[in-house]
């Protein structure tokens, strides 16, 4: 038999409004557009290879005006105002995409379609030891098997990788050269001292994927091959995972790190 857990206030009750809306539909939209790689590509009139000689003369042949057959008008000519790469990338300020997440949170709470877990763990990755945690669950709260579930998990943060330094580029100039030299002996310094920090964060890479794996890892492996599920982390939570599932699993670490990271 499960027990009842408080949430506070001002993240799971929030007062729907017009505005509130308007916010959740602002980071819905950034965060699908932000997915969009951008890479669509489709080739000018001057990209395309081929002859530039005229095809007929200008007049006296009865046919419309033509000039070479990279011409849009012909099968395999340039395209005209196509598709071209570009980043679809849209900006949200802190507080906005906040908001919008607390929005979301009090949504699912006021429709009672949240789940507070105790947090567990799993030595091996193994779909069937999830598909019996949905399994109990679905006995507490009926309809949670068949449909769209979000569990919610935390991690300690992982250690983060030192960033590898620059080979200075070579100036042009006789006063530039001069200082040129300084930047290469920095850079050998930097070098050395990198060799040190990456060695620092195998290591702790290593601990912290021995001691963390079961958290979250472990669990996201069992669930990546069961439909209507995910995993999320509490780090990466966002608005439209948490609009677009019907029950929301959180575990109680990571409803902690919800608590101080929206409060």
């Amino acid at each position: 038999m499960g027990r009842e857990v408080e949430l506070p206030a001002n993240i799971f009750e929030l007062e729907i409004t017009d505005q509130i809306n308007h916010v959740l539909y602002l980071s819905a939209k950034q965060y699908l557009a932000n997915q969009r790689q951008g890479t669509h590509k489709s080739k000018q009139r001057n990209e395309i290879h081929g002859s530039t000689r005229k095809l007929h003369r200008q007049k006296g042949t009865g046919g419309s005006r033509k000039g070479n057959i990279k011409s849009p008008l012909f099968h395999g000519g340039g395209r005209v105002f196509g598709p071209q790469p570009r980043n679809y990338e849209q900006k949200l300020n802190k507080k906005v995409k906040r908001l919008a997440r607390k929005a979301a949170l009090s949504i699912k709470a006021q429709q009672n379609r949240i789940i507070v877990l105790e947090d567990f763990r799993m030595e091996t990755p193994k779909t069937k030891n999830y598909l019996n945690i949905l399994h109990s669950l679905n006995t507490v709260n009926a309809g949670i098997g068949a449909a769209k579930s979000l569990m919610v998990l935390n991690a300690p943060n992982a250690p983060v990788q030192p960033e590898a330094p620059r080979f200075p580029q070579t100036p042009r100039g006789r006063k530039k050269r001069a200082a040129y030299a300084d930047k290469v002996k920095e850079y050998i310094s930097k070098s050395k001292q990198y060799k040190v920090d990456l060695q620092a964060y195998q290591s702790a890479k290593a601990a912290y994927d021995q001691e963390n794996a079961h958290v979250y890892g472990n669990i996201h492996l069992s669930a990546r091959n069961v439909p209507k599920t995910a995993t999320a982390h509490a780090n990466m939570l966002n608005t439209y995972e948490i609009m677009n599932t019907n029950y929301l699993v959180i575990s109680e670490s990571a409803l902690e790190h919800l608590k101080t990271a929206l409060s």
